[in-house]
């Protein structure tokens, strides 16, 4: 039954009914979840994970992914892993992540030339040819989308043909060569309409109206534009989202409500032995009725009362649920603002091949990262305000903008100097006197000025940087003060200087990655430790590296909490 409905929610996909498709695959994890079936249930968490991905709702998505992920892992499903991963591929590249999407596909790539599945290959090299398009590589794009279509037409997938073409048939569209866009074009259109592919037949409709137009053929333009939007909207039409998310709150509560019942079940037949116990009590003291009698009341009672404050904390509970969701969606708002006040990933561009690993511990962070390119010169900074979640983010927002303010505004350059103008800012902005029992509030961190050519200047508050030129590692020592309050003289800060050459790599961080609890003996990973792994992965891509940081921390931390916010920031010269 597990596999017919995922079959049939399969098809009803491919036909563009996203809302029967979903109905089907629900029905798929709840028998499979009935039965302990671990395999089917993680398949139908990564084709619920397709149809929200399809709907442009990639948080949801990625959590089923990831559901899907570890349970393929547990039961040593490679093939099932593979497919997850270029799943999650998949949304990074929807979110123009291309290198991080590249290194999640070859990862999927090496697996299934493993296992020696062809169709999974075919397919993952469709979507590295798809990164390297956006990437405006088409040569290297076309490489592998006709490796991929080969694998297609030997193993006869026409479905996979059909995206194949329509892809290659893209790749001419872009490198203005009408014909063979066109030849292509109607190949995709023959084989999506032969296999029922709607999403397929949309992506060739949408193809040859690009080409009917540049043709000078208007009525044949428009003919496939329609066909385009029609196939479009069977799919992302309202009734399917609104489906969507109806379908996952009722599948969660038909498990709430099938342990409601079984709990109810254990209950009804604790009462049933109860009640026999008391029988045989009364039989057998036949001349203790009255005992019994008065026993009984005194128990009715008792459950007269226990209903009563059953029903009072109940009441409580609704009220306590109430208040934590309203607080849980303001802090979930905060979060949104704090994101905002983050670089961009076009500001991020200016850095010439880096990555940020950030994980708050809570939904906001104390931690964060700042840029600025003024005057010609990229500033930035990593910084760990006093404490985490929202006091945290609050001293993250004064911090920002503090920084802002002592470089746009003020025109301090030296990185040393504007670290001293910011923490001026902090007593000021805190009103801190030094008084006995006041806060230091501040933040650690670590300033750096490039002039984009050569030279580098960094300053330091009790958080050290990382240096690696040639395989060799330089410790930049930190000050030991905050950029805050702090008992006695407030020193300068020490100015670093270097001439940065070509494949030097920096790193700057917060002490989250280096404390973090875990490991066999539940110890703390240490800054050795982080120093060596570094030194291990130079020879990998900025964004290769990211990936290893982030499964090494989450190998060491294990079933241990997160004890403090994480932001790890690697850049290549």
């Amino acid at each position: 039954m597990t596999k017919a409905y995922n079959n049939m929610g399969i098809i009803y996909k491919n036909q563009g009914n996203e809302k029967k498709a979903l109905e089907y695959y629900h029905k798929c994890l709840k028998i499979s979840e009935e039965i302990g079936d671990k395999k089917a249930i993680a398949k139908a968490y990564s084709n619920i994970g397709n149809i929200f991905r399809g709907q442009g709702n990639h948080k949801q998505a990625l959590e089923y992914y990831r559901k899907s992920f570890k349970l393929d892992e547990i039961l040593g499903d490679k093939r099932g892993m593979a497919n997850t991963l270029i799943n999650i591929g998949n949304i990074y590249a929807d979110s123009s992540k291309g290198d991080t999407a590249l290194s999640y596909y070859k990862r999927a790539l090496e697996i299934y030339e493993e296992i020696s599945d062809k169709r999974g290959k075919a397919a993952c090299y469709g979507n590295i040819g798809s990164i390297f398009k956006k990437q405006g590589d088409p040569e290297q794009a076309l490489i592998y989308y006709q490796q991929g279509l080969k694998i297609f037409v030997e193993t006869g997938n026409r479905r996979g043909m059909a995206v194949s073409y329509n892809h290659i048939g893209n790749l001419y569209f872009i490198k203005e060569d009408y014909s063979e866009a066109l030849k292509y074009g109607n190949q995709a259109m023959d084989m999506a309409t032969e296999v029922g592919g709607v999403l397929e037949i949309g992506s060739a409709a949408h193809l040859l109206h690009k080409v009917f137009l540049i043709n000078d053929q208007p009525s044949k333009a428009l003919e496939m534009y329609k066909l385009y939007v029609e196939m479009r909207d069977s799919i992302y039409s309202q009734e399917n989202k609104e489906a969507s998310i109806k379908l996952d709150y009722q599948h969660a509560y038909e498990k709430e409500q099938a342990l409601a019942e079984a709990k109810h079940q254990e209950q009804m037949a604790l009462s049933a032995e109860r009640e026999k116990r008391q029988k045989l009590i009364a039989y057998a003291t036949g001349g203790g009725l009255l005992i019994v009698f008065l026993f009984a009341i005194f128990i009715f009672n008792r459950l007269r009362i226990t209903r009563m404050q059953k029903k009072i904390i109940e009441a409580q509970k609704e009220i306590v649920e109430a208040q934590k969701k309203d607080i849980t969606d303001s802090i979930q708002y905060a979060e949104n603002i704090q994101q905002a006040l983050l670089p961009s990933a076009e500001e991020l561009s200016l850095i010439p091949d880096g990555f940020v690993l950030f994980k708050p511990k809570d939904i906001v962070s104390g931690d964060f990262y700042w840029m600025q390119h003024f005057n010609d010169r990229i500033y930035i900074a990593v910084c760990d305000c006093t404490g985490h979640g929202v006091p945290g983010a609050f001293m993250s927002m004064i911090g920002s903008s503090l920084l802002d303010e002592a470089v746009v505004e003020k025109g301090i350059t030296k990185p040393n100097e504007i670290f001293y103008d910011v923490r001026k800012g902090f007593i000021e902005a805190l009103k801190q006197t030094g008084d006995a029992g006041q806060q230091k509030d501040g933040m650690d961190g670590v300033l750096i000025a490039w002039d984009k050519k050569i030279t580098l200047e960094i300053a330091t508050a009790f958080n050290p940087a990382f240096f690696i030129r040639n395989g060799e590692i330089w410790e930049i020592k930190a000050d030991r003060q905050p950029v805050g309050f702090l008992t006695g003289e407030q020193k300068e800060f020490t100015h670093h200087e270097f001439t940065v050459q070509r494949g030097d790599t920096l790193y700057l961080f917060s002490d989250g990655f280096h404390d973090q609890f875990g490991g066999p003996k539940e110890k703390k990973f240490m800054m050795k430790n982080f120093k060596n792994l570094l030194l291990s992965i130079q020879d990998k891509i900025m964004n290769e590296q990211k990936v290893i940081l982030e499964d090494t921390l989450l190998e060491w931390k294990g079933d241990l909490e997160q004890v403090d916010d994480i932001l790890v920031m690697g850049m290549r010269f």
